[in-house]
């Protein structure tokens, strides 16, 4: 499934956020979007989300424009995975994976067997089937991160969108996190997220957004998206590109550490 955004503008108030932002993900795609703090990513998310509604432009679910569906509608194509999840109760993996089922529930409908066995299926799809009876309270960040895109999976929504999913994990669990975004895209899966890490976006990323000031800098592979020169109009700081394992791997350096 296919998601389009189309000349998508936002303002809180009288202070504009997005402008003009267009770019369209593909079945299978896995796009990040890539900018520093406070341009407006977290912004777009939520404007194609569906969570603010007084942008102008489109927002395309498969040519079908997003604000037609209900959020029970909305929720059958598109699961969020967010940066975090801080339940108030003392829930279990299991329950927090079966909370992804909800939208596929009338109001006052028990889950039933077959709820359970996509809970099932979803967290051996993600490696964390030991990890069932678990409090979630108790996993480390990537088990936690894991977890929620478990829960994600069970909505059985085309459309993954990941807020900063590597945000405050340790490296290891950084890794964890995108292998498993990168294969869910493999499977078909159309998966966005948005970061502050140009090398992982790099490595995992079949495309790459940058935005800065709220509108779109550049957008295109990584190898035409991380070069010296957008970092430095992206980030404001200048920066040796070194090219690693025959182009399968970038790094920035500042360039006052090795001048």
């Amino acid at each position: 499934m296919s998601i389009e955004v189309k000349h998508l503008s936002f303002s809180y108030g009288d202070r504009p956020v997005l402008h003009d932002i267009s770019f369209q993900v593909e079945k299978g795609e896995f796009l990040s979007i890539l900018g520093p703090n406070g341009v407006g990513k977290s912004t777009l998310f939520r404007c194609v989300l569906g969570l603010l509604s007084g942008y102008t432009g489109q927002v395309l679910v498969d040519g079908i424009d997003s604000r037609s569906y209900s959020v029970r509608e909305a929720a059958k194509h598109i699961a969020y995975i967010p940066q975090s999840c801080r339940p108030i109760f003392n829930y279990s993996v299991f329950d927090i994976v079966l909370m992804g089922r909800t939208s596929g529930l009338s109001t006052f409908r028990s889950p039933k067997k077959k709820d359970a066995e996509s809970c099932l299926w979803a967290m051996d799809k993600v490696g964390i089937s030991h990890l069932a009876d678990r409090c979630f309270h108790r996993l480390s960040g990537g088990e936690q991160q894991l977890v929620l895109i478990a829960r994600a999976l069970v909505q059985n929504a085309p459309i993954l969108m990941l807020d900063e999913p590597t945000a405050n994990l340790d490296f290891g669990n950084q890794l964890l996190v995108l292998e498993q975004a990168r294969n869910l895209a493999r499977e078909g899966y159309t998966v966005i997220q948005t970061t502050h890490h140009p090398e992982q976006s790099y490595m995992y990323s079949d495309r790459i957004l940058a935005i800065q000031k709220g509108r779109v800098l550049t957008e295109g592979t990584p190898e035409q998206v991380l070069t010296e020169d957008t970092m430095r109009a992206l980030y404001g700081v200048d920066v040796n590109v070194v090219s690693l394992y025959n182009d399968n791997a970038r790094i920035c350096i500042p360039t006052h550490i090795i001048a």
